[in-house]
């Protein structure tokens, strides 16, 4: 076989590898409600199956229902406490629950992250001089909260040779901010086990 036969033989392989390696990293849209199982950490199920319970608990609650037919309460959400080992994303947790129960037109929410933000912006409608007075935003109009949804994330790991057991729990309560009573309380558990296969964990 002369060397340029060879070169060309040479120069098909790589053209062939190079290409599979092109398919192989090709991206598609998955479903995002689909069931995700690539391992035992949190992941996205996890997050929809503890908002979609404590939204359903929360809103059929009877002292809830009771208060939510009179008129819609103002909330604030507290940041969730992660006390697991795990980095877990707890805002998104909270956005998820927020997002759900300000859609069923039961509950408004003030933003507690943007106070300074705000407190910047009205400060300028009303001190810069470069906007009609007429037209700024007053001081002092804001709509406080009347209640306090807060929570902490925890979970328990154990492992053996063979096996690796999670196990989370999540809870969430509702304060009356004028009483300190605790309006509300629930929590979701999910367990995850992990096996190890015969092509290793």
């Amino acid at each position: 076989m002369s060397i340029v036969r060879l070169a060309g033989v040479g120069l098909l392989c790589t053209s062939l590898l190079l290409a599979a390696g092109c398919a192989s990293k090709k991206v598609e849209y998955g479903d995002a409600s689909a069931v995700e199982t690539t391992t035992v950490d949190f992941g996205s199920t996890d997050l929809h199956m503890i908002a979609a319970k404590m939204v359903d608990s929360l809103l059929s609650f009877p002292p809830i229902v009771e208060i939510t037919k009179k008129s819609r309460p103002v909330v604030f959400v507290d940041r969730i406490k992660n006390k697991t080992t795990e980095h877990i994303d707890t805002e998104s947790i909270t956005d998820t629950i927020s997002t759900r129960l300000l859609r069923s037109g039961k509950f408004r929410f003030v933003d507690m992250s943007k106070v300074e933000t705000v407190r910047k912006q009205l400060k300028f409608q009303n001190e810069s001089g470069m906007v009609d007075p007429s037209k700024a935003v007053a001081f002092g109009r804001q709509v406080g909260a009347r209640y306090m949804l807060y929570g902490n994330m925890s979970s328990i790991v154990k492992r053996s040779k063979d096996v690796k057991d999670v196990y989370y729990k999540f809870t969430l309560k509702l304060m009356d901010l004028e009483t300190g009573l605790i309006e509300w309380q629930d929590e979701k558990e999910i367990r995850k086990l992990r096996k190890k296969s015969l092509f290793g964990m």
